[in-house]
């Protein structure tokens, strides 16, 4: 149990011990400074600890907010502060000194004094929650008052909903989600477990539409939704209750993937039971939201730290959005997760399968081409050095293994076009050959050599061009498109939903890939993406197998592959998120 430090005289009829024993801590009351260092150092140094001025006045949310919070190793509002072992070190040099100096509240004292010993001290936004340390009667009575004046659980119902989301999620899912999310949490239910129930909810839907009847194909639909709500519920709950986690991290950031494309199977399945089959348009439409989500990290991290944005497109796009419909409109042409599913789920249950992935093409490429157009004009206008640190991220995205870096290394010697020239001509040329040979065509193999030559080279600079931000989608496109067209070119049973399971594997290292690089841990170990084979390596691989071996052979060899990446990426995967090591981290990014 954490501990909180209780210091100075206790006011009478003050709530504060029974809040605070009510969120979860062991209270120790001490008189006066020199006490609460003495406590402090008995406090076992991998455990929460808190320190709070007994005279504190506040919402019990705003204590929360400080004290409670996992994702931050050390917290503070004015009269209290919380620390985690890893600032433990900088908390107790500060009790060292802290007492000593004797002005204002010994918490807030405490709480500068860490920071001048090195420690991060967040402080969080209380908008009009109120936390202070009255000085005089009249103060506390003041105090008391602007307390009672805010409606503390509307605040805490208003901020359990993300900040910036999709207009379908806003106004139609997020007025109603809240309550269940502080249903769940009266009740104990954690994130974690709303997750899994949104994907269990998900991966029946999918079932339901596999079955081709129009009675699966509306309660698909329906239970779509209900997973999407369930969605949007489990983050709502997790910031009603500050129930942060490294495994609801990595629960979120992967099961949307996980639901979405897993009802992508269930149509094609259910299409073929009618004698439709739409698997190629599945696979392209997985193929276009994972190509289209890796622009958005690419761009994202490229400009993560960067600095002197002047690019009059970026200022153009903050004047539009100071116009409240044009927000709106903006967020709701490029189709975001919300008005996706709801798309999704009405058409699945009122037509075709086939009808469904047409319009997901349509619209997801439509989005795709707006938001890739606007940032690559932000990016030629804008004025700007990239650090060595969004280099790196931009490295890492693109999964290059080791085919890449041995013909790098045979190849010595820079060559005069930038990295965008090589990972450009190499993708376009791998993907036109893909798709206009033959299946078998042993020149392919030749074209996947100068593939792998071509990421290899693309790699000899720190990705710090303009354009470079471009260069892991590229490599996303080339990969997936080219196991689409040779299992199209195979043209036997089998193989395009060996191809789905194939892409959808490496999709899912690909997305893990970004998500550890935002926790600040950086990317999957180098081992990882070696035994994986890096992008080229499958490409190659891929290329040579439809090379030996017969047509009827191929659906089996994909499948192999799917089965192996499948395998390595989830056993690491899982062991990372579920470590110590992992960040406590909840995405409140852009609407996916």
């Amino acid at each position: 149990m954490p501990t909180v430090i209780l210091t100075g005289l206790p006011v009478p009829g003050s709530p504060l011990a029974d809040e605070l024993r009510g969120l979860g801590f062991d209270v120790r009351p001490a008189a006066g400074p020199e006490e609460a260092a003495a406590m402090l150092s008995t406090v076992p140094a991998d455990q929460r600890v808190a320190v709070v001025d007994s005279a504190f006045v506040g919402h019990v949310h705003a204590l929360r907010l400080a004290l409670t919070d996992p994702r931050f190793d050390a917290c503070a509002v004015s009269g209290a502060l919380a620390v985690q072992p890893a600032a433990r070190t900088a908390l107790d040099k500060a009790a060292a000194t802290a007492a000593a100096t004797g002005a204002g509240s010994y918490a807030d004292r405490l709480a500068a004094e860490a920071e001048a010993a090195g420690a991060t001290v967040q402080r969080p936004e209380l908008g009009t929650l109120v936390a202070a340390v009255p000085a005089t009667a009249a103060e506390r009575d003041a105090a008391v008052a602007a307390v009672a004046a805010v409606d503390e659980e509307a605040v805490r119902l208003r901020t359990a909903v993300k900040s910036r989301d999709g207009f379908f999620t806003t106004f139609f899912i997020s007025p109603y989600s809240r309550y269940i999310a502080r249903w769940c949490a009266r009740r104990g239910l954690t994130p974690n477990q709303v997750t899994t129930a949104s994907l269990l909810t998900a991966l029946v839907a999918a079932g339901c539409a596999a079955t081709g009847d129009r009675w699966g194909y509306v309660a698909a639909g329906v239970l779509l939704l209900v997973s999407f709500v369930l969605d949007c519920t489990d983050g709502q709950l997790a910031r009603y209750s500050l129930q942060y986690s490294t495994m609801g991290a990595w629960l979120d950031a992967t099961f949307d993937r996980a639901k979405e494309y897993a009802f992508y199977a269930g149509l094609a399945l259910g299409a073929a039971r009618n004698g439709d089959d739409v698997w190629a348009l599945a696979l392209g439409a997985m193929i276009l939201m994972t190509c289209r989500h890796v622009v958005d990290f690419s761009f994202n991290e490229a400009n993560h730290d960067a600095t002197a944005n002047t690019s009059p497109t970026a200022a153009l796009s903050g004047r539009l959005d100071s116009v409240g419909w044009t927000v709106w409109v903006r967020r709701m042409i490029i189709l975001p997760i919300g008005e996706r599913w709801a798309m999704i789920a009405v058409l699945t249950a009122v037509t075709t399968p086939r009808t469904v992935f047409y319009a997901l093409l349509i619209g997801c490429a439509f989005g795709a081409l707006y938001t890739t157009a606007g940032r690559v004009l932000r990016s030629l206008t804008r004025k700007a050095r990239r650090t060595d640190r969004a280099a790196a991220a931009l490295a890492e995205l693109t999964d290059s293994g080791p085919v890449a870096q041995a013909w790098a290394t045979l190849i010595g010697g820079r060559l005069p076009a930038g990295p965008l020239v090589y990972a450009l001509v190499g993708s376009v040329l791998m993907v036109g050959s893909a798709v206009d040979s033959e299946y078998g065509a042993p020149w392919l193999i030749g074209t996947a050599v100068f593939y792998g030559i071509a990421a290899g080279k693309s790699l000899e600079r720190p990705l710090k061009g303009a354009l470079d931000w471009l260069i892991p989608p590229l490599f996303r496109a080339a990969e997936y498109v080219s196991v689409l067209a040779l299992a199209l070119h195979a043209d036997v049973p089998g193989a395009l939903p060996a191809a789905f399971g194939l892409i959808a594997a490496v999709a899912y290292h690909h997305y893990d890939t970004v998500y550890r690089i935002r926790g600040g841990t950086g990317a999957p170990p180098r081992w990882l993406v070696w035994t994986t084979g890096g992008h080229e390596g499958r490409v190659l691989l891929a290329v040579v197998l439809a090379a030996v071996l017969p047509r009827d052979a191929f659906p089996v060899a994909l499948t192999a592959m799917a089965v192996f990446v499948a395998l390595v990426v989830l056993v690491e995967s899982i062991r990372f998120w579920v470590s110590s090591g992992a960040p406590a981290v909840h995405d409140e990014g852009e609407p996916a």
